[in-house]
C-alpha cells in the first residue's frame, strides 16, 4: 500500500471514525501517536518513521503533531466534535468555494451549509476550488464575499494548512464565478 493510501486512512481515523482502530481522541481532535501507528499497523505497514513522512509529505498539510510528537490530529474536515483551538482571523475580501455543478441549485437556495462536517470550506484562490470542486463531478465555483460576512458578524477561522473556514454562508454572500 502507498503513502497516499495511508496517508487517507490516517485522515479518515483522525477527522471521521478513531474507533475503526480502537483509539479515541481528545476534546481538541488529539490522538497519541503510539497508539494510532499500531492500530493503523494491524492493517497497513506504519511506523514512526513512516507516520513522520506522511505528515510532512501530505500535499494538503491534512496532519499536525504537538511539540514533541507524541500526539497527531488533523487540521480540519473533522464530522467529529473537535475543537482544535482555531482562532478568528479576518478573512480576505473574497473567498471561493469549489463544488459540483449537481448542488449549485440546493446551494443558491441553501447557502453553503457543512453538511457532516464542523465547517464549510474556503479556499484563497480560484484553481484550488476548481480541484475541490472535480472531486464532486463536473466543478463549478462561487465567490464568497467574505469581507461582507466578517463585517456583518461571521466568524472565519484559518486553519494550520491555508483553509478558511466558516459555520456556513448564506447564498446572499455568494456569487456565481
Amino acid at each position: 500500500m502507498n503513502r497516499k493510501s495511508i496517508g487517507k486512512y490516517i485522515a479518515l481515523i483522525l477527522r471521521h471514525k478513531p474507533e475503526v482502530i480502537g483509539i479515541t481522541l481528545d476534546a481538541h481532535g488529539w490522538a497519541d501517536v503510539d497508539a494510532l501507528i499500531k492500530g493503523v499497523a494491524l492493517t497497513h505497514p506504519l511506523d514512526r518513521e513512516g507516520l513522520e513522512l506522511i505528515v510532512a509529505t501530505d500535499e494538503k498539510q491534512r496532519y499536525s503533531f504537538n511539540e514533541d510528537h507524541t500526539k497527531i490530529r488533523a487540521n480540519q474536515g473533522h464530522s467529529l466534535a473537535v475543537d482544535v483551538e482555531l482562532e478568528q482571523s479576518e478573512p480576505p475580501i473574497v473567498l471561493y468555494h469549489g463544488t459540483g455543478q449537481k448542488s449549485v441549485a440546493s446551494i443558491d437556495q441553501e447557502g453553503l451549509l457543512p453538511g457532516n462536517r464542523q465547517y464549510v470550506h474556503l479556499s484563497l484562490d480560484r484553481q484550488t476550488a476548481v480541484k475541490v470542486g472535480q472531486r464532486h463531478g463536473r466543478p463549478f465555483v462561487y465567490t464568497v464575499l467574505s469581507g461582507q460576512m466578517h463585517r456583518d458578524g461571521y466568524a472565519f477561522y484559518l486553519s494550520r494548512n491555508d483553509v478558511w473556514l466558516v459555520k456556513s454562508v448564506p447564498a446572499r454572500y455568494l456569487k456565481k464565478s
